[in-house]
């Protein structure tokens, strides 16, 4: 018996490749995607389709849902902390960023998972901590964003791949994921408006500068000297700041702008002006800019800088690098729903 055809997993011109032999054109493709992704079931039969074609489609495939766990709301910055389950038996996180500035256009953002725990042992990130656990397919990506929409009141605008996992060591699941958020009969979020963040996977970066993926990129980069980072964070023994640096120069006279580089900061330990010195001179005259985060750690290891060595480091960095530098807030700490704090946990798995 053949596989049942799961209808979120697929842009809408692999769909119509799937269902032509049913009598699926590439127009009632996208409808069929569309009415999917927006309302969770197949289109209603119209004047130029019959019942009977539906009705093969819905023999033929299946429509997946992941399974609400837990959801908690942070009563001090109405971050949102949801817990799924998909196809395996262990729970992933998705994240609820509040745009709410604006009291015109009020907006969400989604930090979607993109694995259940991680291979590469960031010491500062509770994924790491997990190990590796599973890749997500595209689907439950997909559902991540359609759950958060279907709860929120105002829209979903963006997505961030910043949640559980390294995104391109699960490349083409998160790039078909991508493109079917992207595409205007599926989630119709801007291309633009997608970020796909990486601590620096080398062969990933290449393969997405080749494929020309017409998504934001933002590298973790949080030190810039090997043998510190190496114990920041060990994907540095896999693909080196040399390697790194050489793709991030590729990638920039591919397709040109300015790369951007995420900085964890951590008190007295990356916050220094040296470090900004060692920064500069790495980054030499690549054109980039410089998003600070703060470290997250509940345990007490690692704490981010108070205002007084934030306001040294920046000074430096202006003085180093003259680049664009923005200090990101990273909210949900209270509910575990902060950057480096996910760990597929919530208020009924133990949390």
């Amino acid at each position: 018996m053949p596989t049942p055809i799961n209808l979120k997993e697929h842009p809408a011109a692999e769909l119509h490749a799937q269902l032509a032999a049913l009598g699926v054109t590439p127009a009632l493709a996208r409808r069929l995607q569309s009415s999917v992704l927006r309302h969770g079931k197949l289109p209603e039969a119209k004047t130029d389709t019959s019942p009977r074609l539906w009705a093969r489609v819905r023999a033929a495939s299946v429509i997946p849902r992941l399974t609400l766990l837990d959801k908690v709301v942070s009563p001090r910055d109405g971050f949102a902390k949801y817990l799924f389950r998909g196809d395996g038996p262990e729970p992933f996180e998705t994240v609820r960023i509040p745009l709410l500035h604006r009291p015109a256009d009020p907006k969400y953002i989604v930090c979607v998972s993109s694995q259940v725990g991680c291979a590469l042992g960031c010491v500062f990130c509770r994924t790491g901590q997990l190990g590796f656990r599973r890749n997500l397919a595209a689907w439950e990506m997909v559902d991540q964003v359609i759950q958060v929409r279907d709860d929120s009141p105002h829209p979903v605008r963006g997505v961030v791949f910043m949640g559980m996992g390294e995104p391109l060591l699960n490349y083409d699941a998160v790039m078909r994921a991508a493109r079917v958020m992207a595409e205007s009969s599926g989630l119709a979020i801007a291309a633009k408006a997608i970020t796909i963040s990486t601590v620096g996977v080398v062969p990933g970066i290449r393969r997405y500068t080749t494929e020309r993926q017409p998504y934001r990129l933002v590298v973790s980069l949080t030190a810039a000297d090997a043998a510190q980072r190496r114990g920041l964070l060990p994907v540095e023994k896999l693909y080196p700041l040399t390697d790194l640096m050489t793709a991030l120069r590729e990638r920039q006279a591919a397709v040109g702008g300015r790369i951007t580089l995420a900085w964890t900061m951590i008190a007295g330990v990356n916050t220094r002006p040296a470090d900004a010195a060692q920064l500069a001179a790495l980054v030499g005259d690549l054109p980039v800019k410089l998003d600070l985060l703060d470290v997250n750690d509940p345990d007490g290891h690692y704490r981010p800088p108070d205002a007084a060595e934030l306001n040294r480091f920046r000074d430096a960095l202006t003085a180093e690098l003259g680049v664009p530098v923005a200090r990101r807030y990273s909210g949900g700490a209270d509910i575990g729903a902060a950057c480096g704090l996910l760990a597929g946990r919530g208020r009924l798995t133990g949390a």
